[in-house]
């Protein structure tokens, strides 16, 4: 029975990222840019239903939701080669086509207008479906359509399908460079909210740390957004090669996200790649054994920890739970062997009231996009170091809010008129609330943390990730 799928790309960025996304399936299945099965694609095996249905005409349409509230992204879509690949019935653009203008609030108000004509659209898609999983949002945190839009989406999806997984792919401005958007502070604290709140998963992909990755990995001196954005849909393809390639284990995305989220609140997932190429580069290709691939999922580890966490209390974090995703030639054996050396040579370190163990997925490549390598592996982590990037998060805020900059912006809208500043308070206490227990993580009393505000609250999200 297929468990579908439903993608929703919003804003800028997560049309950007979804765009590339597909464009990686649609190899990886042998789907052409019309949406029409290749000649050659002929193996099978896979599970196109997940994320694509087939229309009347055989053509295969992705489980796609497009929106933005200004056109040039979607209207780049539309005219590119791919522009048939769609159905345009589920293509969103505000009428006024004049944007949210990076502004939190304008995007979460502009949203709420507009949720009639949107939630049709996830509607009509989800009666398509035999069995409907979840939703997989793709939106950015620190503008504001993906922030605000995305976020008004997120409430009211887990509202209207409260017994539905909701996984994210947030994308987390870049902590290191000066933004062009002064009140991203605000809008990223907002948009945590609700990744907080209204998400069952959220795959962080950090700016910062993916800027450091192709600087440091892949030598590109100013990496380009389309090269950080094939580096995305690499993650976010990789990422389910389980749910489209199904084996014995992890072949829905309950049973993917159940072993990596043991409390409902600590869901915010790092995630790592190896062997990482962009445009073909052949100079970047090395031996890939099983365990070559393993250590280096744990060396990136290292790099997005040290992108936003200080060497000392880097080395305090701890590792909740990893799944390792490992594609090519593999033997068992092989991975057994492998997580015996990690073990003896203490390469991980865990938290003590948790199963100490790293999951490992094997999973069948896809047999029309050949490869240089044998072997290659995705790293999905749940770590206490992605504390620390939400407490750059909260501090950024606070220096924006101290001196009361740019809220005039925000009071122009309904939720902040008469002055009413206090979702942005109470945005900040979840977020701290958030940092604290991420610390307590690392305690080995975790378990009696936080055991009398728990409540109900924890015992219904949980029940979501039930098998």
């Amino acid at each position: 029975m297929p468990r579908e799928i439903i993608t929703i790309q919003v804003g800028q960025c997560g049309n950007q990222i979804g765009m590339e996304f597909w464009k990686q399936l649609c190899l990886e299945h042998g789907i052409g840019k019309d949406g029409l099965l290749e000649d050659f694609a002929t193996q099978g095996g896979d599970r196109k239903d997940v994320f694509f249905y087939q229309a009347d005409d055989q053509h295969y349409i992705p489980r796609a939701l497009l929106m933005d509230l200004e056109p040039r992204v979607i209207n780049g879509i539309q005219n590119s080669e791919y522009r048939n690949l769609y159905n345009h019935e589920n293509i969103f653009v505000s009428e006024h086509g004049g944007g949210a203008g990076n502004n939190w609030a304008s995007g979460y108000h502009q949203g709420e207008q507009v949720v009639d004509d949107i939630m049709d659209m996830v509607d009509r898609e989800a009666d398509g479906s035999d069995s409907l999983e979840g939703f997989v949002l793709c939106h950015s945190i620190a503008g504001g359509t993906g922030s605000g839009m995305g976020s008004y989406l997120l409430e009211t999806l887990n509202d209207r399908y409260s017994k539905k997984l909701v996984q994210t792919y947030s994308v987390f401005p870049n902590q290191m460079e000066t933004s062009d958007v002064v009140v991203q502070p605000y809008n990223s604290l907002l948009t945590l909210k609700r990744l907080t709140l209204n998400a069952d998963c959220v795959v962080v992909l950090d700016n910062t740390a993916l800027n450091r990755i192709a600087v440091e990995r892949l030598h590109l001196a100013n990496p380009t957004f389309a090269q950080t954005n094939s580096l995305v849909s690499t993650v976010m393809s990789a990422s389910t090669t389980t749910l489209r390639y199904p084996g014995y284990m992890n072949n829905d995305l309950v049973g993917l996200l159940a072993s990596l989220i043991p409390t409902p609140r600590c869901h915010f997932l790092m995630t790592g790649y190896t062997p990482l190429t962009v445009e073909r580069q052949v100079n970047m290709i090395r031996k890939t054994t099983v365990l070559d691939v393993m250590r280096r999922l744990l060396q990136t580890k290292n790099i997005m920890v040290s992108s936003y966490a200080r060497t000392k209390e880097a080395s305090q974090a701890k590792y909740i739970s990893i799944l390792n995703i490992i594609q090519g030639e593999v033997d068992p054996t092989q991975v057994h062997e492998s997580l015996q050396r990690i073990r003896e040579r203490k390469l991980v370190n865990f938290i003590e009231w948790g199963p100490a163990s790293i999951q490992v997925a094997l999973s069948r490549k896809s047999p029309y996009v050949q490869t240089t390598h044998r072997v290659s592996g995705l790293m999905l982590a749940n770590h206490t170091s992605i504390r620390h990037l939400f407490s750059k998060c909260l501090g950024q805020y606070e220096k924006l809010r101290k001196k009361q900059a740019f809220l005039d912006n925000y009071r122009k809208f309904p939720m902040f008129e008469d002055n009413d500043l206090s979702e942005f308070d109470e945005s900040r206490e979840i977020i701290e609330s958030l940092v604290d227990e991420y610390k307590a993580c690392e305690s080995p009393d975790y378990i009696k943390w936080g055991m009398e505000e728990a409540g109900e609250a924890n015992v219904a999200a949980a029940s979501k990730l039930v098998v």
